[in-house]
């Protein structure tokens, strides 16, 4: 087994992404949305002005034009107009079954959210730095191999039995295939490294990791390699 010490440096809330949308985005969307002249108005103005074009639309007919932008070669027409009656009750982010989609609905209802001042759903992610030092430095190169599926099953001792995590993959963190962990840690970036510690920042939906922010620092082990 290969023990590792995890410490919660740092904890906080996000109502929206960092870097999700860009002023190319705002502009591709007002493109898309036939506005007049969209490459005229001045970069600091577009995320206002896209807001506003979209809620010259219907809640379902904004929600479907950012899904269409989303996911243009991923879903059907269908599934589009599907998707966009759901985005305004449902939080799609956490409930809809292909976890691939899931950053990306996140996204969606965070610029709709706000465009219709709280009719869709309120997006809530978080983000946190954790440390991690291995006992034997060498070990942290275990980390280097699917750093998403390795780091979950590191933060995994850090929640309660009842987590969410636990009950759904409980398979996955003990070691098995974990093909959904990239999907679940939508952003997952390492810094601060030395021989044997490395800190992680980590941007995630409140759905899997909220408990997060009540981890104690604590050991964790993973299985040796084989």
């Amino acid at each position: 087994m290969s023990t590792f010490t995890l410490e919660r440096l740092s904890f906080q809330h996000l109502s929206e992404l960092p870097h999700a949308w860009q002023a190319a985005d705002y502009l591709a969307l007002l493109t898309q949305l036939d506005f007049d002249s969209p490459e005229a108005i001045a970069p600091a103005e577009l995320k206002e002005m896209c807001q506003l074009a979209l809620t010259d639309l219907e809640p379902a007919a904004a929600a479907e034009t950012v899904l269409t932008y989303l996911f243009a070669d991923q879903l059907t027409k269908g599934q589009f107009d599907q998707l966009a009656h759901q985005l305004q009750t449902e939080k799609l982010w956490e409930e809809n079954p292909n976890f691939a989609l899931h950053q990306g609905f996140f996204n969606a209802t965070q610029l709709l959210y706000e465009a219709y001042n709280g009719k869709f759903p309120h997006p809530q992610a978080v983000e946190f730095k954790v440390k991690v030092t291995a006992a034997n430095p060498a070990d942290l190169a275990l980390l280097d191999h699917e750093p998403a599926a390795t780091l979950l099953r590191l933060l995994a001792p850090g929640l309660s039995d009842r987590a969410l995590l636990h009950r759904l993959f409980g398979e996955q963190l003990a070691g098995g295939e974990f093909a959904e962990a990239p999907a679940i840690l939508w952003q997952l970036s390492a810094s601060e490294k030395t021989a044997s510690s490395v800190v992680f920042d980590v941007i995630s939906s409140d759905y899997w990791l909220e408990e997060f922010k009540f981890a104690d620092t604590y050991e964790a082990s993973l299985p040796a390699a084989g």
